[in-house]
């Protein structure tokens, strides 16, 4: 049994089965010589976001990755918004990240009735995909159920945008995860715009810089909006509602 499903008994039944089976499975007595217990039941859940032609569904959790560098150094800075995005999750669903596995903070538990596994890498930013590739294929997550979470360039501060796939769009981190991936890009993300380094100062230096304390508050609010767009795309996948939010995303700080 992994370190993971030994410390979280309370919530392994949610994983796969033959990694995760039930503690609380009751063992029945026979009269033998030399009794044997009952196997644990399996457990399955319906997974959040089935493919309707591939039929019944063997339920397997959400990944969810925030990129960044681990620690104080780096608390607070641009480029460590995905580990607050994944840090605001586990506040509000109360995760406790509490596991060190395949070079990761790990938490373990459930969005609604939905499983799912909580990830900050610590092999720091460029090397992201040393942890979160192990870790998808060690609980075999499928792409469709591997969600990043990172700081993004191209888009306005405190501005977020979910999308089915895409590339790496320059940013080291991503492009280090899709190479751990075989190369893979058909993944979910979650992109928290940080806007980009003003006049000609050096991107770097931007990157590890913390925020000022206006864009502090729209980056708090984004944090807060981030954590309600994730539970619908878990609970409900690609809906109309993930739309819609990155349409007001697009457009919430013009001004008619």
């Amino acid at each position: 049994m992994s370190m993971l499903a030994a410390a979280t008994p309370t919530t392994s039944a949610h994983f796969s089965a033959p990694l995760f089976p039930s503690s609380h499975t009751p063992r029945r007595r026979v009269a033998a010589p030399l009794p044997r217990a009952r196997r644990p039941r399996l457990a399955t859940v319906v997974a959040s976001v089935p493919d309707p032609a591939a039929g019944p569904v063997e339920y397997t959790p959400w990944l969810i990755a925030g990129l960044g560098n681990p620690g104080n150094k780096y608390y607070g800075t641009r480029h460590n918004v995905g580990f607050e995005m994944v840090d605001r999750i586990a506040r509000e669903e109360g995760i406790t990240m509490n596991t060190i596995q395949s070079k990761s903070l790990l938490g373990v538990g459930s969005i609604g009735e939905v499983p799912v596994l909580l990830v900050k890498p610590q092999s720091y930013m460029n090397y992201s995909g040393e942890a979160i590739g192990p870790l998808a294929a060690y609980y075999q997550v499928p792409l469709r159920h591997i969600l990043l979470v990172y700081d993004d360039m191209s888009l306005p501060n405190g501005v977020l945008r979910i999308q089915r796939k895409g590339g790496h769009g320059r940013h080291n981190g991503l492009q280090n995860v899709i190479e751990h991936l075989d190369g893979r890009r058909e993944f979910p993300r979650l992109s928290i715009g940080i806007g980009s380094p003003p006049g000609k100062m050096d991107t770097r230096a931007f990157l590890l810089q913390k925020f000022s304390s206006e864009e502090r508050v729209q980056i708090d609010t984004a944090l807060e909006q981030g954590v309600d767009a994730v539970r619908t795309l878990v609970l409900k996948g690609f809906s109309g509602s993930i739309e819609r939010f990155n349409l007001v995303q697009k457009y919430k700080f013009h001004r008619v």
